[in-house]
């Protein structure tokens, strides 16, 4: 049986957890949420090597779920989101994130989809929030990313209910 992931991706500030959190409510479908914000909250600061510790335990909870052999999960990121991270901050990204990253996007026992949000709803600032200038280049670096690793992908924009919709109408295509 192959499990269905829908990945949730984009710039900081663009919604995912809102889509993420719908989709999995609408489906109800497993969550896998987003560990760096969990993590980050207890630290004043962060170091690169944290980076690799988010993508590792970020990578722990979707296996985790994906163990269960559930017919759907719903990611609010995953490894591409810490990887697009890494080298925005840092300029490189650990070789652990992008073998792992690598190796989760061939399993044979899952596919996957990514939604990526767009940056045209408002910012909202919070103490974890770093780039509220370059959204759009974080989107078309996204993109990028996405077309570079040939990943199945739909463009997400609107308000939260129109995001729904189209994830729900490209679901319905696949």
């Amino acid at each position: 049986m192959s499990t269905e992931i829908l990945v949730i991706t984009g710039p900081e500030s663009s919604g995912k957890t809102t889509l993420a959190s719908q989709l999995a409510d609408y489906w109800k479908s497993p969550l896998v949420s987003e560990v760096s914000r969990d993590y980050l909250k207890a630290k004043d600061s962060y170091q690169q090597r944290d980076l690799l510790e988010i993508a590792k335990q970020q990578h722990k909870q979707e296996q985790a779920l994906l163990s269960h052999l559930p017919e759907r999960i719903i990611c609010d990121t995953d490894l591409l989101v810490i990887m697009i991270w890494s080298e925005v901050k840092y300029g490189h990204c650990d070789p652990w994130i992008y073998n792992t990253f690598e190796k989760s996007i061939k399993q044979q026992t899952s596919t996957r989809h990514y939604y990526l949000c767009d940056t045209n709803i408002p910012w909202q600032a919070d103490r974890l929030r770093e780039n509220p200038h370059n959204r759009g280049e974080l989107f078309n670096l996204y993109l990028q990313k996405l077309k570079q690793y040939e990943l199945d992908h739909s463009v997400v924009k609107g308000e939260p209910q129109e995001r729904l919709q189209q994830a729900l109408n490209s679901s319905d295509s696949q």
